[in-house]
């Protein structure tokens, strides 16, 4: 009872102390530039140091050390980009020049070489002092080796002392803070590396450096060097620099160009590709280079004109080179010889044609768009060093080939969906064929035909499985018998989305990992998740025992160790918690069975009115960190051994104290059709019961998942600034909307008026000034609704389909595909063909009820949108003025689908506009020129309307 009787008095004494205070400010456009956020995250392999990035939304950042054994941090001004190294000792990072600087250089238009150019920061942690240097372009650290930087200058240090007429750059202590941008001039695209001993300050500098690759072990580095044209004797060539003797070595000499250098696990084999023809020769054949211990030089060791590759085929510089784990195979990718272009033909007396065929895979604008893709695209091969065969593994006929994560399989999968693709158009997805393809000959079994799914390679190569969309099932073929099985019929829940309200097969809910040697794979419902043995002899097991669906709790692995390809018995899991009915996040504990036929053991570890993101682990302790926060707290850091008592080590934006605020809860109401729904409700924190408050409806489909999402104040894309609005007086909902195939209008007005007629029922709530707002999908539903109700008094419409039955037809341009996938299968949910079933599609379409409509509607409509034609907007508009209604359109030239350019998203464009047209239509302010007369082209970029006509 006394601690009850405490708490009360507490309370009593915070609200007399609030009494007391001044009234908050409520946000306005000047406060997005400076409002934090949480950038990058790392915690050290011991578990002592967390390492964050405080970054405003325009200025300068801050890297923070915290130190978990004393409690103090260290603030680096304008660091990023850090790196800790493996023996957690060191931070690297990079020194970002003054946002002031940068920006004044850009005001100047100065050339790329003029810009303020980064430094790179040393820090020895658990001691005073920070080295710097200056004019870094790039730094590298091995992955799993310690006591090696390698950096690489923006020119040589020799030039840059000269140009200052003294000696060479020296490293700059704590107190050089004054100096650390006064940047030597760039030179060309070649510099000098500096290959730094750590703990000794040993450095040894190497010249004309282009690239440069790290041995996992930091045993070794791969330097690419150019050739200095003030030395005729010097040649562009490859050095391997060894750690043991700090000795460079030349692997390759004369060759134009290389590219793509990768090691082997243990940082002894080497390998690359080089060529000979110049960068402005028609063709390039490139070679692939490879070294081993005990050679004196990088051998070639496959070309064009290799026995295992295709005739007319070569190396393709444009993919990746990697070893198998075992270092036994070099994989890599080659790639027809394209015709060479014939240059005695004069450009401008050449027409300019794109020829559309009814027979191609894909679309002509779908192929456009992927123009380069297509030109660098490359089909895997194998180099094996032992026996020095090359053997094609893809080609035209089988383009993908995926081989085993873990282990040494002679298996891979390979799938096409070659004389598949032409049905994309209408379905969004193809059909795919996958075989069996041996690594160690080429040879290719087929497994399965067609299928609308996806097809998976276990770690070991033992298994393939996939997701059968039609039939709902997963499946498992075992590569050494052929048999494939049926491996979730005995999973008595759904193993596919249970909320799915597309017109179009449901998805899986996906597979969590693999125990060691693929004896078990994890796959999840809805809720649990359940160990399936691939063999398909052994029943699935709930390794959460049902607690999932019983409590309402989605549980999802997290895979804290990036090197952890698959699990072993007894290993301990964490997984993502989030409940539904609060909508709770948090963390659980899995440990696995062992194989002592242990059961699974799962206990809580949080579980809260917080959102937790960015969980991570370090990899030789106990220790975590995290960031967490809910709308009315900034995210931060925290940290500790134990998740759910971290401390916290971040403060941001402690400014938000003097702003009003708001707070998030679920409003719960039932529809038109008698259906429970619910949504957040958003309210100012001066919120006071006995006043009355406009409302703003912001939706698009499900959002109260985000319950406890933080809302910054910033220039948003599209969708609306909601702790803006909230702050200055409003109510903003956020409805959930479930839909009903052939009826997407229909479903919105079910759900978005029936909360809207029933929270005008509170006293609190001016029903006679409710507004809507949306973007793209949410777009149409604003225009959808306005030709349905006149219950709001001002909509706004971010890139708004009016016109199902031209819209159907269009192309999505940011991908090139066509929408008639989006009607048939996807988020328009018509679920038909516009032929089969035309009456939906005009039922659907604002565009045929445009008479109806007497609510104000502000449409954005960009003209460089690649997701909702612009044209949409525009017919949106002209009809409505047509009819004499208050319409208005906002184009943001070249602009995409969700605004992109800050100066277009900030107070001068979309936020001091959706604030005025709001308050205008809402609050009765006065109408700003742009809504009241506009603005005539001839003032275009003079005068931007904002101006309040009284």
């Amino acid at each position: 009872m006394r601690k009850v009787l405490l708490g009360v008095s507490l309370l009593g004494s915070s609200l007399f102390t609030y009494a007391q205070q001044p009234a908050k400010k409520p946000l306005d456009h000047s406060v997005y530039d400076s409002w934090q956020s949480i950038g990058t995250k790392l915690i050290s392999n011991n578990g002592q140091w967390v390492v964050y990035t405080v970054v405003p939304q325009e200025g300068d950042a801050s890297l923070v050390i915290y130190d978990r054994k004393t409690g103090q941090s260290t603030t680096i001004d304008r660091g990023g980009s850090p790196v800790i190294t493996e023996d957690s000792r060191y931070v690297i990072c990079s020194i970002k020049p003054f946002f002031k600087d940068t920006r004044e250089a850009k005001i100047k238009k100065k050339k790329a070489s003029e810009m303020p150019k980064d430094s790179l920061a040393i820090i020895a942690l658990g001691q005073p002092g920070i080295l710097k240097f200056p004019g870094v372009k790039s730094f590298k650290t091995p992955e799993k080796g310690s006591g090696l930087l390698a950096y690489l200058l923006e020119k040589p240090a020799a030039d840059s002392a000269k140009a200052k007429g003294g000696k060479a750059p020296k490293s700059l202590d704590d107190t050089d803070r004054a100096d650390d941008d006064k940047m030597p001039a760039a030179g060309t695209e070649s510099g000098t590396l500096v290959i730094r001993q750590l703990q000794s300050g040993t450095q040894d500098t190497i010249k004309n450096v282009t690239e440069f690759t790290f041995s996992k072990p930091g045993n070794q580095l791969l330097i690419e060097t150019k050739a200095d044209k003030k030395d005729s004797l010097s040649r562009n060539g490859v050095l391997l620099w060894r750690a043991a003797n700090r000795k460079a070595v030349a692997l390759s000499n004369g060759n134009n160009d290389y590219k793509q250098f990768a090691f082997d696990e243990k940082g002894e084999q080497a390998a690359y590709f080089g060529t000979r023809d110049s960068a402005k020769a028609l063709q390039q054949f490139y070679k692939l280079y490879y070294f081993k211990p005990g050679q004196d030089s990088a051998y070639e060791v496959a070309d064009k004109n290799s026995s295992g590759l295709p005739a007319n085929w070569s190396i393709s510089p444009n993919s990746l080179i990697y070893f198998s784990k075992d270092g036994q195979r070099l994989f890599f990718g080659t790639a027809p010889v394209l015709p060479v272009k014939d240059t005695t033909i004069v450009d401008f007396e050449v027409a300019k044609v794109d020829i559309w065929n009814y027979k191609d895979d894909y679309l002509q604008p779908m192929q456009l768009k992927n123009v380069d893709k297509e030109l660098k695209r490359s089909y895997a091969a194998v180099y094996y060093p032992g026996s020095k065969r090359v053997i094609q593994l893809s080609d035209k006929d089988l383009e993908t080939v995926v081989t085993a994560a873990e282990g040494n399989s002679a298996n891979a999968l390979g799938y096409t969906d070659k004389g598949a693709r032409i049905p994309m158009q209408w379905v969004g997805r193809t059909l795919k064929t996958a075989y069996l393809v041996n690594i160690n000959d080429g040879t290719r079994k087929k497994i399965k035909e067609k299928l609308d799914g996806n097809f998976f390679i276990s770690p070991k190569g033992k298994y393939i499985i996939w997701y059968d969309l039609a039939n709902r099932e997963w499946f498992s073929y075992d590569n050494a018998t052929g048999a494939a099985v049926n491996i979730s019929k005995g999973i008595p829940t759904k193993v596919y989305d249970e909320e799915d309200d597309h017109p179009d097969v449901p998805d899986a809910y996906g597979i969590a990992g693999w125990m060691t040697g693929d004896n078990y794979v994890y796959i999840y419902d809805r809720y649990d998740i359940w160990q399936v043995d691939p063999s398909g002899k052994a029943a699935p097991l709930n390794i959460t025992k049902g607690l999932g669906r019983t409590n309402k709790i989605r549980f999802r692995y997290l895979r804290l160790d990036p090197d952890k390809k698959f699990f072993l018995p007894g290993d301990r899991l964490t997984l993502s918690a989030f409940q539904d009915s609060t909508k709770y996040n948090g963390f659980y504990s899995l440990e696995l069975p062992r194989k002592s036929g242990k059961a699974a053991n799962l206990q809580p570890v949080v579980l809260g009115p917080y959102s937790y993101t960015d969980l991570l682990k370090a990899k030789d302790a106990n220790v975590f960190s995290y960031t967490r926060s809910r709308y009315e707290l900034s995210p931060d850091v925290f940290t500790g051994d134990d998740i759910a008592k971290a401390t916290q080590i971040s403060h941001t934006n402690p400014q938000q104290q003097g702003y009003n605020w708001g707070t998030a809860s679920l409003y719960k109401w039932t529809t038109f059709s008698g259906k429970p729904a619910e949504g957040i409700l958003y309210k100012p924190e001066n919120f006071d019961s006995t006043k009355q408050y406009p409302v703003i409806f912001y939706f698009y489909e499900k959002l109260t998942d985000g319950l406890y999402s933080y809302q910054a104040p910033a220039p948003t894309p599209s969708r609306l600034n909601i702790s803006f609005f909230v702050s200055r007086g409003y109510l903003v909902v956020a409805p959930d909307i479930s839909y009903e195939n052939g009826y997407p209008g229909k479903s919105a007005y079910d759900y978005i008026v029936s909360a809207a007629e029933d929270l005008a029922k509170k006293a609190w709530v001016d029903g006679k000034n409710m507004g809507i707002q949306g973007q793209s999908w949410g777009g149409y539903q604003v225009a959808y609704l306005v030709t349905q109700t006149n219950l709001f008094k001002a909509a706004w419409a971010g890139a708004p389909v009016a016109n199902m039955t031209s819209a159907y037809g269009g192309i999505r341009w940011e991908s090139g595909m066509n929408r008639q996938f989006q009607y048939e299968h996807s988020q328009s949910r018509i679920g038909a063909t516009l032929w089969e079933k035309p009456e939906l599609y005009i039922e659907n379409s604002p565009l045929f009820n445009l008479p109806r409509v007497n609510t104000p509607v502000a449409i954005m409509a960009n003209d460089a949108d690649g997701a909702v034609p612009w044209y949409q907007g525009i017919e949106l508009f002209t009809g409505l003025r047509r009819l004499g209604k208050p319409v208005w359109l906002l184009n943001y030239n070249n602009e995409a689908h969700n605004l992109i350019q800050r100066q277009n998203r900030k107070d001068g464009n979309i936020q001091r506009r959706e604030q005025q047209f709001f308050d205008h239509f809402l609050k009765g302010a006065p109408a700003p020129q742009w809504l009241e007369s506009g603005v005539p082209a001839t003032e275009k970029g003079i005068n931007w309307g904002w101006d309040l006509q009284q």
